[in-house]
């Protein structure tokens, strides 16, 4: 089977179709590796032996208009099935339940200053769309995101649209994010960008967090950082608090570094990082998989748009599994934290479910 990638960034009407015919996508042994690289990388949110980070080397690329990938797919498009949705049963809150007590004790303790914690939901069905429709749904849907269409042998098939940038540049100039804080968008607000909502003290606490480490790890490369924000910045029907962070780099094929560094956020994982992952690896009932990893297009010498692996599902033979995650604080409680993870699934869910 190839391996290959279709993606499309932010509020761009064309999407680039990567793939690759000979040969297995490469594995790599460290984020490291990827300094000098070029191609489309798929990595997960910890590197491991089941779960590598995998680059697609194209033999192939090709830029085509949204429209016109769209009038090539719905060619004999079915009509949708119903999909089985599984609505989350006792044992998948429970569980949830049970990590939320086991994670904010460690808050409680003083262990950690924030950790991530993440569940998985499997959808039994079909909806009757192929991936590709659903790449294209899923752009007509959501302009605001990265919306991305992975499929490696090794790592099954993805789809994601994704609102938050890991790394992205090209040369000197380099752009990274700091999102955390989520909030929903009801009745009218969905006709804004989200200007007037209020943020909790406890949202604001976390996309501090997340900020300062960004801050941090950046003067380890570069003497030229500048921030701007926060602000609020809606993805979907979710709307985030969000900085930006503009820095300039003297030698782009470092780059493997700063993501050796960076990922995985505080964002994804929490602080301290090593800690807090270490602790998400032994102790979430569900692997992460390539849920809040990284992926995109990455070149030294042109442009590079890492973004973080959200809002995503890995699409099945006969099923989806949804995947979503939130920052856990000493002041959050359990249900507000469990409705997040159901709002963000909804992202995904939207593109599956039979309208």
């Amino acid at each position: 089977m190839d391996s290959y990638a279709i993606y499309r960034l932010p509020h761009q009407q064309d999407c680039v179709m990567m793939k690759q015919l000979r040969g297995d996508a490469t594995r790599l042994s460290s984020y490291d590796e990827l300094s000098g690289k070029k191609g489309f990388v798929f990595a997960p949110f910890a590197n491991s032996a089941k779960y590598p980070i995998l680059l697609i080397q194209p033999d192939e690329i090709k830029t085509i208009h949204v429209k016109e990938l769209s009038e090539k797919v719905n060619r004999g498009v079915r009509t949708s099935e119903d999909v089985e949705l599984k609505v989350p049963d006792a044992s998948e809150k429970d569980h949830y339940a049970l990590n939320f007590a086991n994670y904010h004790a460690q808050l409680e303790k003083g262990r950690f200053r924030k950790i991530v914690l993440s569940r998985c939901s499997e959808i039994e069905g079909n909806c009757g769309l192929s991936p590709e429709q659903l790449f294209v749904e899923a752009c007509e849907r959501y302009p605001r995101l990265f919306v991305c269409l992975v499929s490696i042998p090794e790592a099954g098939t993805w789809l994601m649209a994704t609102p938050e940038v890991l790394l992205e540049g090209d040369g000197e100039n380099w752009h990274t994010m700091a999102l955390a804080g989520t909030m929903k968008l009801e009745d009218a607000e969905l006709n804004t960008e989200g200007e007037t909502i209020s943020w909790s003290p406890k949202n604001i606490q976390e996309q501090r967090v997340v900020a300062s480490y960004i801050t941090e790890c950046l003067k380890l490369f570069t003497d030229h950082v500048e921030e701007e924000g926060p602000y609020t910045a809606r993805a979907a029907n979710l709307v985030h608090l969000r900085s930006d962070f503009t820095f300039t780099l003297k030698e782009a094929r470092h780059l493997g570094g700063i993501l050796q560094m960076m990922h995985p956020t505080p964002a994804v994982c929490g602080l301290p990082k090593d800690d807090t992952r270490d602790f998400i690896l032994a102790n979430e009932h569900e692997s992460r998989s390539y849920y809040s990893g990284f992926c995109g297009p990455i070149d030294p010498d042109g442009e590079t748009h890492l973004y973080v692996s959200l809002r995503c599902m890995n699409i099945k033979e006969h099923g989806y599994r949804l995947f979503a995650g939130g920052g856990i604080m000493k002041e959050s409680d359990m249900e507000s934290e469990w409705q997040e993870t159901v709002n963000k699934m909804g992202t995904m869910m939207n593109l599956i479910r039979k309208k």
